[in-house]
């Protein structure tokens, strides 16, 4: 059974190597348009189903609140980037400065999450060894990714 540590731990490795390989693409190719495409997505359905499956309960008890707030204002300071980015013209070496600015403080908070609110939450929440956490994670994130895909269709057909 995979627990929500695990669980979030493996999306960060996958969104690591995701941003490793970003930072090595140049101009506006292909290239960069599929993996900021598949990177974007993926991020901003983890983050909403982190804050609804694993922050929520973590907040829930006095003694996660300062982790959990912290953790998701990281997320909406993200978030801004993430738009901004989405919004820009990959070619520009503006896009590129502010990927690096996205890169530094995304890499900061994924390993503050697993040093620092891991430990507290294992307290906190409990380890989650029977996976339900990780599983309640693992819905809300599909049931985001639908909505985007969605949204993505409704723009398509306008």
């Amino acid at each position: 059974m995979t627990t929500i540590y695990e669980r979030l731990k493996s999306d960060h490795d996958k969104h690591r190597d995701l941003l490793a390989k970003l930072a090595d693409t140049q101009g506006d190719s292909p290239e960069r348009r599929e993996l900021w495409k598949t990177f974007y997505y993926d991020v901003g359905a983890h983050a909403a189903a982190e804050e609804e499956s694993f922050y929520s309960p973590l907040m829930a008890k006095s003694d996660g609140q300062p982790e959990g707030r912290h953790s998701v204002a990281e997320h909406k300071e993200l978030d801004d980037i993430l738009q901004e980015l989405n919004e820009m013209d990959m070619g520009s070496s503006g896009w590129l400065t502010r990927f690096k600015t996205l890169k530094d403080r995304y890499e900061h908070h994924i390993e503050e999450e697993e040093e620092d609110i891991f430990p507290v939450a294992k307290e906190v929440i409990g380890p989650d060894k029977s996976g339900e956490i990780e599983a309640e994670f693992s819905e809300r994130k599909k049931e985001e990714r639908k909505l985007v895909d969605d949204k993505a269709e409704e723009a398509l057909e306008e």
